[in-house]
């Protein structure tokens, strides 16, 4: 007697007899599973290696390379120049720089000058937080005219330093590579369009240098296209991760002509939101169009003393330099006249190139995968292999790891930084690499675990739909409010939709349907996986969870190819199933163990030492007409050398408005004999009720900023001028109503005229200067090697304050 037909030995639908559990209820059934999951799992991690390795910097060209090529040999001869010491704005290191470029540009045969000027910050006058906040700028400009110009290509990128370090990545990489970019297009044809190079001052300070030439250059007069070079770590692939808006011919001049083309729409998505600004702001509060560009692995030295040149991935500056040539020739050669094409493209990076296609088509793609999913639910229900009611608990569940594994990275993070608290003043620890694998193990033991225990009872293709569902929705979701981000999951669910259907209607015994899951889940890698690898440094292990977000995304668009690592999901009794739900907790058992071994590793390996200091942050703040002097710190738990300083919390915004409002740790300090700056009344004049004071801020010694602050007790201001420019008012809360921060100030001081309605017989003026390092100060210890500095614009401050009474 030959035995009975059933779903899983025939390729006919058939609907089982209800409460009667199908043999499979998996999207494919083949005879071989073992051989199935093996062949899928190598074309799966085929296909990621290859997504991972598109990632990579390029090999460095050496010294001798070419010269109509870009090299990273020759460019990090200027990076060492640049990157010797610190250079902040203002200061004679920055000077010796600035000589150092002019000369470069110049040696070109360039048209070069310095825009020597004072600027408002970019964006906005009173971004900062002790009120408007302007500089002294000295922007170095050369040009290299084109044969018939229909526009002009701006590349953009600072000289300047932090105060805490000498900027080898930030942004020597930037100034060395629009050097070197320089020299190799002078060496060729000239371009058809105007190339103008713009190394900008005070970046770091309050991004003024960009504004000065972007609001007020006659170069910049008539915009044109920026492409501005950043850094923000020491290593990794430069990401083009902003735009101007109405990007889509931009991205597609750099799709075709940046030899290592990555960048994503949805980073440009998410750094709109974000409030950090380069000096990129500045040009696009202008209404030029541009590109923005950055690499940004290694962050742990970001804004630090080991910001060198010595490391620097040279990699890294080889693809920098790379991309600018090469999107610079394109732009030099095509019609810039109308770049605005009405609408931003939608792009990403995958072996071989960048994928591009109109915004516009967001929406309907998002609709579209929502339908297939709904096809393939319904498929799957008329064949039989998952009731309605499983089809809906599929859904449901599959918000479990969805919701569960971000959640248990940012537990895990929260955990190492309680064994590990400096961790805590880093964007990223210095060898980050063990705990993003440990996140992700963890993303994938939840993931794991979850499908374990329900495979059996709700059957492998409810889930798979299920999941599925959650891509498409988020797709829908992401469209309406992110469009930029929707082909994240709209494309895997749309792609894990169409696979589902076809090896829902091929024959189940034979390889198709395997081939068909694993092609849609090979989608889902090529699109999810490089996302993964550049949410990590991007945001940060503190965010980590967004970066096991999708990975647990990518794990449900792959559902049934992990299945295929089960053991047939139904049929089975007794001891067979025992057998099964044992063999299908191991991946999920040896997740967890990986997860908890990479994250130990990472604590055995990644240790504060005198090369990875941990980072501490102190600065000094004194009262010069009182006398009172206090050490202060940012630190929300101080490490053991800053606890050495300070104690208790204090409000120190009425005492030093310059720093800024908000509590800082503070400890008592000793005296130092410093200078306040002075104030100078130069004019003092009332009419119709209103007093103007013309005055002039001088600092006694050298400093990196000064700050004036008026007292709303005794005057109100209506107008503010600063070397003769117009500064807008605006009322602040609290004691001092208006404030300017004015960086790299000149040794003969800035004239500040300020008209006020008094409301007292002497309006109080209070001003502070800043400058950098606390060695000499009394009372102050040297870090010890294995203690650092925290990347902080106020790291290392030494602020002098007094009250004028006029």
């Amino acid at each position: 007697m030959g035995a009975p037909t059933t779903p899983a030995t025939t390729g006919t639908p058939s609907r089982p007899t209800r409460g009667v559990p199908p043999a499979d209820r998996a999207l494919t059934r083949p005879r071989r599973r073992l051989l199935a999951a093996a062949a899928a799992l190598v074309a799966l991690a085929a296909v990621g290696a290859g997504s991972l390795l598109d990632l990579r910097t390029p090999a460095p060209k050496p010294a001798d390379a070419p010269v109509g090529e870009f090299s990273a040999g020759r460019a990090y001869e200027d990076v060492q120049v640049i990157a010797a010491r610190t250079h902040v704005a203002g200061s004679p290191a920055n000077d010796q720089v600035r000589a150092h470029i002019e000369q470069q540009l110049l040696g070109l045969g360039l048209e070069t000058e310095v825009q020597d000027t004072v600027a408002p910050e970019a964006g906005q006058l009173s971004g900062a937080a002790g009120g408007a906040t302007m500089a002294r700028v000295r922007n170095v400009v050369a040009r290299l005219p084109g044969t018939a110009s229909t526009g002009r290509i701006f590349l953009v990128a600072h000289y300047d330093s932090v105060q805490t370090g000498p900027g080898g990545n930030d942004d020597a990489a930037g100034t060395s590579a629009i050097l070197e970019v320089a020299r190799a297009l002078t060496t060729g044809p000239r371009p058809r369009n105007d190339i103008v190079f713009v190394l900008t001052d005070a970046e770091e300070a309050c991004l003024c240098g960009a504004s000065a030439f972007a609001a007020s250059h006659p170069l910049a007069a008539d915009g044109g296209v920026v492409l501005n070079l950043e850094a923000r770590g020491s290593t990794g692939p430069v990401i083009m991760f902003e735009t101007s808006t109405n990007n889509a011919k931009l991205v597609d001049v750099f799709g075709r002509a940046a030899p290592h083309p990555v960048g994503t729409s949805f980073a440009v998505e998410i750094y709109r939101a974000l409030p950090n600004d380069t000096d990129f702001t500045a040009f696009l509060d202008q209404k030029f169009v541009g590109l923005n560009s950055a690499y940004i692995d290694g962050g742990a030295i970001y804004h630090t003393p080991l910001d060198t040149p010595a490391a620097m991935d040279r990699g890294s500056l080889q693809q920098h330099g790379d991309n600018a040539l090469g999107v610079a020739r394109e732009f030099g050669a095509v019609d810039l006249s109308d770049l605005r094409s009405g609408h931003d493209a939608t792009y990403f990076p995958v072996p071989g190139g960048l994928v591009r296609y109109p915004g516009w088509l967001t929406v309907p793609l998002a609709l579209l995968a929502v339908a297939a999913v709904v096809a393939l639910g319904w498929l799957t229900r008329r064949q039989g292999r998952a009731s309605t009611g499983r089809l809906a608990a599929g859904f449901g569940l599959a918000l479990v790891p969805i919701v569960a594994a971000p959640v248990a990275a940012q537990l895990l993070w929260l955990a190492i930084t309680t064994i590990r608290p400096g961790y805590a003043e880093l964007l990223d620890p210095y060898r980050p690499v063990w705990y993003r694998l440990a996140a992700l193990a963890l993303a994938a033991a939840i993931l794991f675990t979850w499908y374990a225990l329900t495979r059996r009872r709700i059957g492998p293709a409810a889930l798979a739909v299920g999941g599925l569902a959650w891509l498409a929705l988020l797709g829908v979701l992401l469209a309406v409010a992110v469009p930029g981000g929707a082909y994240l999951t709209t494309l895997p669910a749309l792609a894990g939709a169409l696979g589902g259907l076809v090896a829902l209607r091929t024959r189940q015994t034979g390889p198709w349907p395997v081939v068909a899951v694993t092609a849609a889940a090979a989608v889902g890698v090529l699109i999810l996986l490089p996302t993964v690898v550049l949410l990590f440094p991007a945001l940060g292990m503190g965010m980590g969870g967004v970066a096991a977000l999708v990975a647990v995304l990518l794990g449900l668009t792959a559902l049934p190819v992990v299945d295929l690592l089960h053991p047939q999901a139904g049929g089975q009794r007794g001891l067979l199933a025992l057998r099964a739900r044992r063999l299908g907790v191991l991946p999920a058992g040896a997740a967890a163990v990986a997860a908890l071994v990479l994250a130990g590793v990472g604590l055995a390996v990644d240790r504060f030492d005198a090369a990875h200091p941990a980072p501490t942050h102190l600065m000094y703040a004194m009262d010069a007409g009182t006398g009172q002097a206090r050490w202060l710190s940012h630190e929300s738990d101080p490490q053991p050398w800053t606890d050495g300083y300070v104690d208790g919390m204090a409000d120190v915004g009425d005492d030093f408005p310059g720093l800024g409002d908000g509590e800082l740790r503070a400890g008592p300090a000793q005296t130092a004999n410093l200078p306040a700056p002075k104030l100078d009344v130069l004019g003092d004049t009332t009419v119709g009720g209103e007093r103007t004071l013309r005055l002039r801020l001088t600092p006694q010694r050298v400093a990196r900023l000064a700050t004036v602050h008026v007292d709303t007790s005794t005057a109100t201001v209506l107008r503010a001028e600063v070397a003769g420019r117009s500064v807008p008012v605006e009322a602040r809360e609290g004691k001092w109503g208006f404030g300017l921060v004015f960086h790299a100030p000149p040794a003969e001081g800035i004239e500040v005229t300020l008209t006020v309605r008094p409301t007292a017989a002497q309006v109080a003026l209070r001003a502070m200067d800043a400058s950098d390092g606390l060695e000499a100060l009394p009372g102050f210890q040297a870090r010890p090697p294995a203690v650092g500095v925290v990347g902080s614009h106020s790291s290392e401050m030494l602020a002098v304050a007094r009250t004028y009474p006029i």
